[in-house]
């Protein structure tokens, strides 16, 4: 407890340092201040109206129960079967249609030790499992919300766990990995890679290839790890943490990094991407654009952010900047999402924004709540699924 009571305690620094790269309060990042933008560094840009190119249907949205609010555990929905999966800190677990958004079913913790569900759930082989404020591991029948085991780890999971090749893997704050047996929960191995001092609040999913469990670190670095027994296969740096501070030193990789084939991108807090070869660890090629949260994926073009909230298309052949967008610097923009030909962010203040891929141009606009949203949209099946901190989701349509 002392030591993830340290965690969060750190974790309502670096919320400000990560995102706004020298905001002058947590309040203000958040939200509290709606301030024109009149040339003040230190403020979120604001908004300038647009003319949209596309329309943005809403098809519906539900409620995941209260969500994490300032927490920074940037909790966020995940699509399998044509089920939107959601979790929230005190909502518990829910299904729900991805076409109408209507409940399938809801699982609510049955224990007081249950109530703090901080990750975001994953799915894979029948299963829906998410994480605990106190490291619990609960796994859920994907089709009717039954629990099916409980296990335990040291440390929050805030990260939502990966499943196949019949574990599941779950990333805790302290730096570990766990694989539990997806029949019945029991642990396989588990692996440690140490947590600097400083880092960016929160962290995300292992990624998983055929063998392989691949890890962004919070030094700024890229471990894959053997399925079967959790041995260190290599490891790649993609920001280096250099600075005379530890706040100059972040480099994390927060985002999951993104497999395609072979080749691994992976992007970093110190505004770096990477492409890897996945079975060697090999750089293929380095971007100096990049940021902490995930990664969109075009056919020819990735889609990051920066810790300024600076959008950048890059070459996804070799990583040159194709494109910035710059009008929502400052917002505590969220990672990307790719829906057809639109790369779709949203902020601190509940807007969605839809940029053109080919040229970075805002296409369309929406609110969500008007709350913040942390975690990235997800896309599936045509449809954009967002999740704001009070654990309400929106599925929006281009037409």
């Amino acid at each position: 407890m002392k030591h993830r009571s340290m965690l969060l305690r750190t974790s309502l620094v670096l919320l400000c340092a990560a995102s706004l790269a020298g905001c002058s309060t947590v309040k203000g990042w958040f939200g509290g201040d709606k301030k024109k933008d009149d040339g003040k560094p230190n403020e979120p840009t604001e908004l300038t109206d647009i003319t949209p190119s596309v329309t943005v249907s809403k098809l519906w949205s539900a409620n995941a129960g209260k969500g994490e609010g300032r927490m920074g555990a940037r909790q966020g929905p995940v699509v399998a079967d044509g089920r939107v999966y959601a979790a929230a800190i005190e909502g518990g677990v829910h299904a729900f249609d991805l076409q109408n958004g209507k409940s399938i079913w809801e699982y609510r913790p049955d224990k007081k030790v249950e109530l703090g569900v901080s990750g975001g759930p994953g799915v894979g082989e029948g299963l829906v499992v998410v994480g605990g404020l106190n490291g619990e591991v609960i796994a859920l029948d994907a089709t009717t919300g039954e629990k099916k085991w409980e296990a335990k780890v040291p440390n929050e999971v805030i990260a939502a766990p990966a499943i196949g090749m019949g574990a599941v893997f779950v990333r805790s704050n302290d730096g570990r990995v766990t694989a539990f047996d997806a029949a019945n929960g029991e642990r396989r191995w588990f692996w440690v890679q140490e947590v600097p001092m400083l880092s960016v609040r929160g962290n995300d999913a292992p990624q998983l290839g055929p063998g392989f469990v691949f890890i962004g670190n919070d030094d700024g670095s890229v471990s894959a790890l053997s399925a079967t027994d959790g041995r260190p296969l290599w490891e790649q740096a993609v920001g280096q943490g250099e600075g005379r501070t530890e706040l100059d030193r972040m480099a994390d990789v927060d985002g999951t990094p993104v497999l395609e084939g072979t080749t691994l991108y992976a992007t970093s807090f110190k505004k770096q991407t990477l492409a890897i070869d996945a079975p060697s660890g090999r750089p293929m090629w380095q971007s100096e654009h990049g940021g902490a949260g995930r990664i969109g994926m075009g056919s020819d073009r990735l889609v990051v952010t920066d810790s300024g909230s600076i959008v950048f298309g890059l070459d996804k052949s070799g990583g040159s900047a194709l494109w910035q967008q710059p009008g929502l610097a400052r917002r505590n923009v969220t990672g990307a999402a790719v829906q057809g030909d639109y790369a779709v962010v949203a902020d601190f203040d509940g807007y969605v924004h839809w940029l053109k891929l080919d040229n970075g141009e805002f296409a369309a606009r929406e609110r969500v709540g008007g709350k913040a949203v942390r975690a990235a949209p997800v896309v599936a099946d045509g449809i954009a699924i967002i999740q704001n901190v009070s654990g309400e989701l929106t599925a929006f349509r281009l037409q």
